[in-house]
């Protein structure tokens, strides 16, 4: 019944990385959107990597606000949005990750569906140099040049004429690093996130996307809307050894937009029990 939803639909998207290299393939073969991109839909204000732009909410609300920024612009009644963010890991935080949110939202059905995908394969990484030789070593480890970085003047660089992004040729790195250095004896260089500079994150918002079209795939069984999806997560999964509830989820609460329906799902991570060493019984 999604067919009915979305096949032959325009969607708009709202990206100005070249995201739609992995979003469009997906969400026009599985659902039969047809997207496009909005003209002069400018996404470094809501927010860049580099931080001379802060992002105006949390991941979620950035998202929706890209999507609904680009409804407006068009006209059009779909739009999809992907926001992504670097930090800690949820389950393991001594372990970076990349976290990307894709949204869906439809005016028409009054829908807002969301797709996550976090992984641990990220080149997410910065550091000081003193020379252009520390700049190529730093280089070499975060993938150079098929992933690209940025040079500034330090991490806390606020003005976007001192940042130097999209750096992807070794006579550019010399260049600019070599400049940058004239007016500082050190300066800071870190990899260039957005998605047409980082093949590595574009691979991660390919399987968000492949998550958004199993959410919408999730229909209510009320009234066969899509996007039935958890809306809480309640905790008390038993250790397998000592059987005490644990913090991880035992229950699932799914939510219809449309009708309002709920239902609950017992172990939505498809596992019973948890093993000892994530116990805090067991493994205090």
């Amino acid at each position: 019944m999604t067919d009915t939803f979305f096949a032959h639909r325009v969607g708009v998207l709202a990206t100005m990385h070249r995201k739609e290299q992995v979003i469009a393939p997906i969400l026009e073969r599985e659902l039969g959107i047809k997207l496009q991109i909005p003209e002069n839909f400018n996404t470094d204000r809501f927010g860049t990597f580099t931080r001379d732009r802060d992002r105006p909410g949390d991941q979620k609300s950035t998202a929706r606000l890209k999507a609904e920024s680009a409804l407006d612009l068009t006209g059009e009644s779909l739009a999809i949005a992907s926001e992504g963010s670097f930090g800690p890991h949820p389950s393991v935080p001594m372990i970076t990750c990349n976290s990307e949110l894709i949204i869906l939202i439809d005016r028409v059905h009054h829908l807002e569906i969301f797709g996550r995908e976090i992984s641990m394969a990220t080149n997410y990484r910065h550091t000081n140099v003193r020379s252009v030789e520390e700049a190529q070593i730093f280089a070499q480890t975060i993938g150079f040049p098929e992933h690209g970085l940025v040079v500034m003047p330090a991490t806390s660089t606020k003005n976007p004429h001192e940042i130097v992004k999209g750096i992807v040729s070794e006579a550019q790195l010399i260049t600019v690093v070599t400049e940058a250095l004239r007016r500082s004896p050190t300066i800071h260089l870190e990899t260039d996130m957005r998605a047409l500079y980082n093949p590595t994150r574009m691979k991660t918002i390919a399987k968000a996307t492949i998550n958004l079209v199993a959410a919408i795939r999730s229909t209510c069984p009320n009234c066969a809307y899509p996007g039935f999806e958890p809306v809480e997560y309640q905790p008390g999964l038993p250790c397998s050894l000592c059987h005490f509830p644990t913090p991880f989820a035992r229950v699932a609460i799914y939510h219809c937009q449309h009708c309002g329906f709920r239902a609950e799902k017992l172990f939505p991570d498809g596992i019973e029990a948890v093993d000892p060493a994530q116990c805090l019984y067991c493994n205090p």
